[in-house]
């Protein structure tokens, strides 16, 4: 193993292309209870770049390697006294940042060192690609429907942005789990896509009325839980929308990322409604979510998403292999409209290191 190694490094707050840099760095050795990792596959998110240009929840101390998420490896050496674990083995990093918490290594490297609680083993019949992106969306769905709200069987689950990669999978995890759901999307091409994926209901917000069509839907008993990734006027219609006792979970604001206007960064809720229909709007956030779960709880959760993954219940689309090399390119798929893929990081030409 070289003592050097590769690392895209961001020098400071700013547009992800104006600080980022690929850098030579020494291999870093792990202490006990953690791992050395040689990292295969690592995602470009857009919360990523969001952190590079000081708009996340969370801000690192700069210089930093990039990518604070996750990604997929094989474990190069143990530190004193770790057990259960074997070196060649290939594993998801969950490299979420706990808040509050320690800080966590950048993923944006071709070696890390990570405890070994933030290690998850890859099944031989899961590709790289896969792999290296369970740790943060379909591990937020999974929260969301399942611990978050407790949705049960039959149940309505009201959600917006359902074309996004987690509205996506809810869809899927909802279907499995018996819980129909009422999906809002902003484009009428978007409406066949999502009912094909297995969405019960389609509300478009592009010429329906939100509110009405989920009255229409739900009938007398309404919805009683919902999840909005989009904040601003469309947030404040599901809370709108809900039945007495309801409850909505807010775990994002896609119009938020780049928005200087305030209006779109709030959501303009009635007192009266939550008042005298005494319904509950609350946040949820991962790296908040790593902070406050045990690390038998997470490695409970992850385990279950790696499960519902290889069992196909939860699709994860093919990512976009770049080398490292090319990270300006990674970026820039990374940012341009939606094609339904990740970019991924590569450090490996032989990607796939499972059968899917």
């Amino acid at each position: 193993m070289s003592e050097s190694m590769r690392a895209l490094v961001a020098g400071g707050v700013g547009e992800p292309l104006d600080v980022l840099r690929l850098e030579s760095r020494p291999v870093p050795v792990p202490e006990a209870g953690q791992a050395l990792v040689r990292v295969r596959a690592t995602p470009v998110h857009a919360s990523d770049l969001h952190v590079l240009r000081g708009r996340y929840g969370f801000a690192p101390e700069f210089p930093t390697v990039g990518g604070h998420m996750e990604c997929v490896g094989r474990i190069e050496a143990l530190g004193p006294g770790v057990e259960g674990l074997e070196t060649g083995a290939r594993v998801v990093v969950a490299a979420v940042p706990a808040v509050p918490g320690p800080r966590a290594a950048g993923t944006w490297q071709e070696y890390l060192v990570a405890d070994t609680s933030r290690l998850l083993p890859v099944p031989d019949g899961l590709s790289d690609s896969s792999a290296a992106q369970l740790a943060v969306n379909p591990l937020t769905a999974l929260l969301l429907v399942s611990r978050e709200l407790d949705v049960r069987p039959g149940e309505w689950l009201l959600q917006t942005a359902a074309g996004s990669t987690v509205g996506r999978l809810v869809v899927q995890l909802a279907r499995h789990l018996g819980v129909p759901t009422i999906n809002v999307v902003r484009r009428r091409d978007a409406v066949e896509e999502i009912r094909a994926l297995g969405g019960d209901e389609v509300i478009c917000t592009q010429d329906e009325d939100l509110v009405r069509r989920v009255a229409e839907i739900a009938g007398p008993a309404g919805v009683r839980k919902a999840v909005d990734c989009v904040a601003g006027q469309v947030g404040a219609q599901v809370s709108q929308a809900l039945a007495p006792g309801g409850e909505l979970v807010v775990y994002g604001a896609l119009s938020t990322h780049r928005q200087t206007d305030p209006a779109a960064l709030a959501i303009p809720l009635s007192a009266r409604s939550l008042i005298y229909e005494t319904k509950t709007v609350r946040g949820f956030w991962l790296n908040r979510w790593f902070g406050t779960a045990s690390p038998a709880d997470a490695l409970n959760a992850l385990t279950e998403v790696r499960d519902l993954v290889a069992d196909d219940v939860l699709s994860i689309p093919r990512g976009e292999p770049f080398p490292l090399e090319r990270f300006a390119d990674a970026v820039a798929f990374a940012e341009a409209p939606a094609h339904g893929a990740k970019p991924l990081l590569v450090f490996d030409d032989d990607l796939d290191g499972g059968d899917t």
